[in-house]
Order: structure tokens, then C-alpha cells, then sequence
């Protein structure tokens, strides 16, 4: 089944154009049965790439998904059109009183300020709070996966010496993991960020579990162990092109950025990267659509309650 978006929508051609599966508002609305819902904060600089990355990997499932994209009301965006933000998005008042099996909250460029300075703070914590009643199963990425794990359990962030970037090896640290089914021994991810969390503050909370890690890129999925919460620090939708073009953009202007480790083919910035982490994404997303939300969250999403807010292990 495909996810379901409106027609009108840039990432509606995109995909149609890769021969993947999309189903437009309009023939998705003939068909009786239950779609997955899912809400999308996208605080992403620019939204419409980000808003095909991660539908490329929620449409690779046989489930058929919703979804909401969101926007911060208080904050103005400077690289997406308003035309498009006003067609597409929808603030949080408009949503509040609806639920969702899924939430994804995007990273931000403002990792290196102090959470309290974000101009949006207050919004996206009142969201993060929301989801707890509100969302069967959040995914938090890059920054906020650092927002989540400060904001939920207080867990700080560090500001590195130099940018982690490039395509890191990870393993994982438990077995029979559902959100890990099918994962290779070692697998790879993008990052690109200045700051990071730290496994001694993360292993101090009962609630969390570390699930995946790399020798050099540190902790990368975080879960709260009642199996509603997966903090993500890489970017595993990134597209193949996506790190270089943040290179050259910095190059440009003049800035002191080291390659992306592992990226380009014998370091030279004119060949291609090889696009090495895209199994290991697709599988993730698809295994967190099917075991963390479609095989657990109700079917009536009015049953969703405080009480299933218990920590017990169900990953």
C-alpha cells in the first residue's frame, strides 16, 4: 500500500517519478480500510527535500499511511515558500485535538544554541508533552532526538570539537530487537552535527535503552523502553547527495569543514558517493511502521491513554 498525500504536493511527483507508490487524497478516500496515521514536524530548513526523504521511506511498507505535516507558528521559515507552507502544513492548534499512530519530529539547524533559545521551544515542547497521549510512536531525529532526550529525561548534549560528519559503521547492542529485524551486523548511517549525547547520562535513566552505536559516531538510537519512543542522532533519510551538498554549501562560504568521512569514493570530492546506508533506512522506518505502530497502537486511536504510558520493556 502507498502513503497518501495530496496531488498537489512536490514529493507526489518526486516519488511517482522514482516508480514509487503514492496514492493520491482523492482515490485513497474510496478505499475502506484503516491507514496508519502519521504526523510530520518538519522544522527542516528546506521542507520540500526533507518532505521526500522521509516519504521515500514510509511508503515502502505494505501499509497504507496518512499524513500531516506541521509547521512551527512561531517561527517563520526562510527557505520554503509561505504559498507552500499555507497549501501543505498544518500548525499544532489545528491538530491538537487529534491523534495519530505516528509522530516523526525532524532535526533542526540550531543545534549549537541552548534549547531554551530556539524561538520554538515552547511550541515543540507543548508537542512533545502532547504526543504522549496523543501519538502511539515518536521518532525523534538529530536535534530532536538531543530535544527529546533533554526535554523527557534531561539528558544534556555536548558541543563537539569538530562536526561529525560523514557515513558512520554501527552495530547494535541487543538482540531481537524489533525496530533492528533483519539488520545487517554492521550497518551504516549519515550524521552531520555539532553536538552529541553521551552514553554515561543516557545509562543513568531507567527508562531509556541504548539499541545502536558506533565506535565513531557515539550513541545513535536511544529507545524509551516501552517501545513508544526512538531517539535517532544520524540521518538515515538522507538522500545520496545530501552531505555533499552541505560540504559544498559550507565550502562556498569560506567555512573550516573537513570532508564527510566515508563519503566520497577514495576521498575525492568530484566522484559520486556511493548511496551505502539505504537498505539499512528503508528497513528501519518500515520496521518501525509495522511493529512499533501498526502491530501495537489501537485501532480506535481514542483509546490511546495516559496509562499506556508505562515503561515496561516492549521492544
Amino acid at each position: 500500500m502507498p502513503i497518501r498525500i495530496p496531488s498537489e504536493l512536490p514529493a507526489f511527483r518526486t516519488l511517482g517519478e522514482e516508480n514509487i507508490f503514492v496514492m493520491s487524497t482523492e482515490r485513497a478516500e474510496h478505499q475502506n480500510i484503516r491507514p496508519i496515521k502519521v504526523i510530520i514536524i518538519n522544522i527542516m530548513p528546506k521542507k520540500i527535500e526533507t518532505e521526500s526523504q522521509l516519504m521515500r521511506l514510509l511508503s515502502n511498507t505494505p501499509l497504507q499511511v496518512d499524513i500531516d505535516l506541521l509547521q512551527m507558528a512561531s517561527h517563520t521559515s526562510k527557505n520554503t515558500s509561505l504559498s507552500h507552507l499555507e497549501a501543505f502544513y498544518k500548525t499544532f492548534d489545528e491538530v491538537r485535538d487529534k491523534r495519530y499512530d505516528g509522530m516523526i519530529i525532524t532535526g533542526a539547524p540550531v543545534e549549537l544554541l541552548d534549547y531554551e533559545q530556539v524561538d520554538y521551544w515552547e511550541e515543540i515542547t507543548e508537542i512533545m508533552e502532547w504526543s504522549k497521549t496523543h501519538v502511539y510512536s515518536s521518532l525523534y531525529i538529530c536535534w530532536a532526538a538531543q530535544a527529546g532526550l533533554y526535554y523527557h529525561f534531561g539528558v544534556p548534549k555536548y558541543t563537539l570539537d569538530r562536526k561529525m560528519f560523514g557515513i558512520f559503521p554501527h552495530r547494535a547492542e541487543v538482540e531481537n530487537c524489533q525496530l533492528l529485524r533483519g539488520f545487517d551486523d554492521v550497518f551504516l548511517v549519515p550524521h552531520s552535527r555539532n553536538t552529541e549525547v553521551r552514553r554515561e547520562d543516557i545509562e543513568k535513566v531507567p527508562q531509556l535503552k541504548i539499541l545502536t552505536s558506533s565506535e565513531l559516531s557515539g550513541v545513535h538510537i536511544v529507545a524509551n523502553k516501552n517501545g513508544r519512543q526512538y531517539f535517532i542522532t544520524g540521518h538515515s533519510e538522507y538522500d545520496r547527495d545530501t552531505l555533499a551538498g552541505e560540504y559544498f554549501r559550507d565550502i562556498n562560504k569560506g567555512l573550516d569543514i573537513q570532508l564527510p568521512y566515508n563519503y566520497f569514493p577514495d576521498d575525492d570530492p568530484t566522484k559520486t558517493p556511493l548511496f551505502s546506508w539505504r537498505c539499512a533506512a528503508n528497513l528501519m522506518f518500515s520496521n518501525w511502521l509495522n511493529y512499533s505502530v501498526y502491530q501495537r497502537t489501537p485501532y480506535n486511536l481514542d483509546e490511546l491513554e495516559v496509562r499506556n504510558w508505562s515503561w515496561e520493556t516492549s521492544l
